[in-house]
């Protein structure tokens, strides 16, 4: 159960990763072509964001391929955390991203020399920025429903990505419209804002990853879920030391139950498989369980 749920959720990974690929690399070599025909330094600086893209494309395919490997010697416990450190690598080139079009336009805002030639900036580039505005907000979109679903870090941290490719568009566009009306630091100013906000999300992703690497507990709400489903077997008369933690898209879930103690070991395994099989079925996620069975006497009850 635990492996087919991770096949299918890197199957759903790979297909949306390959649709940013196609995506990321027409709109680089439009903005590349069109900036430098046109003159447009805010846009090539856009297709090196673009460019960002895709590497970080490209890491979630080898996070999700080498994190959904099986269980071996050397890492009884799988591969997950290989996802983990995807999600992380791509949280810190969002987070250099951001500072560096902070750092860019601070710099050119610094600049005392202006070049009022800008306002002659081709009209393509508008239309450039523009649509890559909607296509990354779009594939924002899809990418992040997908890692929900999935439960992917990685994914979740690369669909920031794709938004904030949206994001410095819109300064390329801000920028384009400010030059129209005689003001050469509008672009800066929107690059300015934009980056501080990808470097905010980058703060808050990698933030998730340490977390996790520090054996953080699932959130509140799976762990309600995961207490309705346990209370919901009759046989079960009582459970303790109940511990979760996360590894990439898997829960790593043991526990003690309390049974009647006149039951043998075939009925008492019983029950802790129909425990087991509920939660696969209601768990989105892939779990790994494991189960200590224990009679239910007073010296056993916590």
């Amino acid at each position: 159960m635990t492996r087919e749920k991770l096949q299918n959720s890197r199957t759903k990974i790979k297909s949306v990763t390959n649709l940013s690929i196609a995506v990321n690399s027409l709109l680089c070599i439009a903005k590349f072509v069109i900036g430098m025909l046109a003159g447009s330094i805010a846009l090539v600086a856009d297709g090196v964001h673009s460019l960002s893209d895709m590497v970080t494309d490209f890491a979630v395919l080898l996070g999700s391929y080498f994190g959904a490997k099986k269980p071996d010697a050397e890492h009884p416990y799988g591969h997950g955390r290989i996802e983990t450190f995807s999600a992380l690598f791509v949280a810190a080139v969002l987070g250099i991203v951001g500072g560096l079009m902070i750092y860019t336009a601070g710099m050119k805002i610094g600049q005392s020399s202006t070049h009022n030639a800008a306002v002659d900036i081709s009209n393509s580039v508008l239309a450039v920025a523009v649509l890559s505005v909607f296509s990354k907000e779009l594939l924002y979109r899809i990418t992040q429903k997908v890692a929900v679903k999935t439960h992917s870090s990685a994914l979740y941290a690369n669909a920031w990505h794709h938004r904030s490719d949206a994001l410095s568009s819109i300064a390329v566009i801000v920028g384009f419209v400010s030059m129209r009306f005689g003001y050469v630091h509008g672009d800066q100013v929107a690059a300015i804002a934009v980056g501080l906000m990808i470097v905010m999300v980058s703060v808050k992703i990698i933030g998730g990853c340490l977390s996790e690497f520090t054996e953080k507990a699932v959130d509140s709400e799976t762990m309600e879920q995961i207490k309705r489903i346990i209370d919901a077997e009759q046989q079960i008369r009582q459970y303790h030391n109940l511990r979760t933690r996360t590894v990439g898209r898997e829960i790593f879930l043991d526990l003690h139950i309390l049974v009647a103690p006149e039951l043998n070991i075939l009925q008492a395994h019983k029950i802790s498989e129909n425990l087991e099989n509920a939660l696969h079925e209601q768990i989105v996620q892939p779990v790994n369980i494991t189960v200590h069975i224990e009679p239910d006497i007073p010296d056993q009850r916590k």
